[in-house]
């Protein structure tokens, strides 16, 4: 499968409890932060849920 990168572009202060530990779960604690995944369907559900938040680009 192809991989892309995540960023972190916005704060979860003020965000619900859920998309505070689906950002950490995709292995990301603060902006600026980068992560690399597969594109697996559970990841991009994972992305799907805090879209607003992150950059997503693919490698």
């Amino acid at each position: 499968m192809s991989q892309i990168k995540v960023k972190q572009v916005k704060s979860t202060i003020k965000r619900i409890q859920n998309q505070k530990r689906t950002l950490e779960a995709l292995g990301l604690r603060g902006i600026g932060k980068e992560v690399i995944h597969e594109s697996t369907p559970n990841i991009l559900g994972m992305i799907a849920k805090v879209q607003h938040l992150v950059i997503v680009t693919k490698l």
